[in-house]
């Protein structure tokens, strides 16, 4: 009897530790067996752009198929008040065709200009072929039809298919440089925190954005639920004036010039997260944000060469296009996600 009750219990034991694995791990993943402490976020970007279309639904479901920990996306309000998952602020004639089967031609109207049925009329299901889009993303595989979807569809998608795991990284999609293409960003932020909310999602969520005004109002609505703050210091798009020494005005008034360093400025802000360009990361940076009590990810990062690097820096979050060489080298270092 004692024997018997002994395997009743260690059975049980088992089942419990296999129910309780997270994402990234198998019970016959032998790499995987000691669960090492380290756990990064493998955020698949835009779904994951580098194996199929941008942001659709078709798209994501792949990439949740994949396995990542989270899904970046980024959501933009139609005319008639509807959030859409896109990435531009204006249509992408490199992606978009209409009911005729045609590419849009530049310069392509605002999404906020447009209705939603405008909106989901047109095809974004495959590149326009000879742009430079089209040589970044020679392996995404076209899926004719796909449509801009709305956000509360892809929300259904997910519970639709009963993970309860996966986390969404929604970045709103506003300049403070072209005000007229979106809506204020209180009223932005309230807009995407009300269909959170609804879908009964706040704990799975982070609220991402370059520009941080929309982060500041989420942070007074909804304190809990964690902001990443995205930098980029391009010559086309220097969204933190360190280099230039002019205050920015994506940054919402937590000004380098004030601030000394990127990390100390997300700290001021009240974020939980910085988001860097992945090239702009040091290891000096990233030792910096964490002892402020950031959390840092590097975007987008497409090279496993380059994943190594950044890994071995101590970031906390990958950001990529091509998750699928990312869950490789995850593998292969017993990193889990």
């Amino acid at each position: 009897m004692l024997l018997l009750r002994s395997g009743i219990v260690l059975a049980a034991l088992l089942t419990s530790a296999a129910l309780a694995q997270p994402v990234g791990t198998t019970a016959s993943d032998p790499a995987r067996a000691a669960a090492p402490a380290r756990m990064i976020d493998l955020q698949g970007h835009r779904g994951a752009r580098g194996l199929w279309p941008e942001n659709t639904l078709e798209g994501f479901a792949r990439t949740l198929d994949l396995g990542v920990s989270t899904l970046e996306l980024d959501v933009v309000p139609t005319r008639d008040g509807v959030l859409v998952v896109h990435h531009d602020r204006t249509l992408n004639p490199d992606i978009t065709r209409d009911a005729a089967g045609r590419y849009l031609e530049p310069p392509a109207p605002a999404v906020f200009s447009l209705s939603l049925a405008e909106v989901q009329a047109l095809d974004v299901g495959r590149i326009r072929a000879g742009t430079r889009y089209a040589r970044s993303f020679a392996s995404q595989q076209p899926i004719d039809g796909a449509r801009i979807p709305r956000l509360r569809d892809l929300f259904r998608l997910v519970r639709e298919r009963g993970d309860t795991r996966v986390r969404f990284a929604i970045e709103t999609k506003l300049s403070p440089l072209n005000p007229a293409e979106s809506p204020e960003p209180e009223v932005f932020a309230r807009m995407l925190m009300d269909e959170i909310t609804a879908a009964g999602l706040l704990d799975r969520v982070q609220i991402l954005s370059f520009d941080w005004r929309t982060l500041q109002a989420v942070q007074r609505s909804h304190p809990g639920v964690p902001t990443v703050y995205i930098t980029a210091q391009f010559d086309s798009l220097d969204t933190v004036g360190a280099r230039s020494g002019r205050d920015s005005p994506w940054v919402a008034g937590f000004t380098h010039a004030r601030h000394g360093s990127i990390p100390r400025m997300i700290r001021a802000a009240g974020g939980s997260h910085w988001s860097s360009f992945w090239r702009e990361l040091t290891p000096e940076l990233v030792r910096e944000a964490q002892s402020l009590g950031l959390k840092v990810l590097a975007w987008t990062v497409n090279e496993p060469e380059a994943m190594a690097r950044l890994l071995d820096m101590g970031v906390d979050g990958l950001v990529t296009d091509r998750p699928d060489l990312a869950i490789g080298l995850l593998r292969e270092r017993g990193i889990r996600w």
